[in-house]
């Protein structure tokens, strides 16, 4: 019938797509090259490097401290804290500091005994000071697992327990109590660095690195 278009397909010139597939309303758009079964709109598959690989989010990942290190670590920060006290002391101690001063030297005008107490205080401030930093320091650096750190924690927790020893006899009160409780700290620290656990750990984060 003239007027009437015929439809697609119907036309003897019209050329069939010999890729087309049943049910397709259209002339095919996945390509010669394509795979066979791989939708046309999505990328290939991923073919990246396996589990472990560069990209792999897993690898090379720290591993935790045990028990002992972060109880170390924790006391760490108790020897700060008592290192700060000791601190405070020192200025609540102008009174005796003065009258040790004026007794060692009884010949001293009173702006050379001030000059002589303020000095002492100083000292005991800059020490105090370098304390409670050398505690935070080892907490954080043997929590993360250093061996190095472990080292300076022995050598520090030593001198600690020797100086305190030799000060014993300079002071009584709080001041003794403060200091008998840093030897026992610094023993009781040393011993938890060097469970077969802590030692683990260290060895486990030195490999981690390489």
């Amino acid at each position: 019938m003239s007027g009437t278009t015929p439809p697609p397909g119907s036309d003897p010139g019209e050329e069939k797509n010999p890729y087309a597939q049943p049910g397709d309303q259209g002339p095919s758009q996945t390509p010669p090259w394509a795979p066979a079964g791989q939708p046309p709109s999505q990328p290939p598959a991923w073919s990246g490097p396996a589990a472990g690989g560069w990209g792999d989010p897993t690898a090379g990942v720290r591993p935790e401290p045990p028990q002992p290190i972060l109880t170390a670590a924790k006391l760490m920060y108790v020897g700060a804290a008592l290192s700060a006290l000791l601190l405070l002391f020192t200025f609540l101690s102008r009174g005796a500091i003065r009258d040790a001063v004026e007794d060692s030297d009884t010949g001293l005008s009173a702006d050379e005994v001030d000059a002589a107490v303020n000095l002492t205080i100083g000292i005991g401030v800059v020490v105090g000071l370098i304390g409670i930093g050398l505690w935070l320091w080892m907490a954080a650096a043997n929590k993360a697992g250093k061996s190095w750190a472990r080292v300076v924690a022995t050598i520090l927790g030593g001198l600690n327990i020797l100086f305190t020893l030799f000060s014993l006899s300079g002071g009584g009160g709080l001041n003794l109590i403060v200091n008998v409780l840093q030897i026992a700290l610094a023993a009781y620290i040393l011993y938890l660095l060097y469970r077969p656990e802590s030692s683990q750990y260290y060895a486990a984060v030195s490999g981690s690195r390489r």
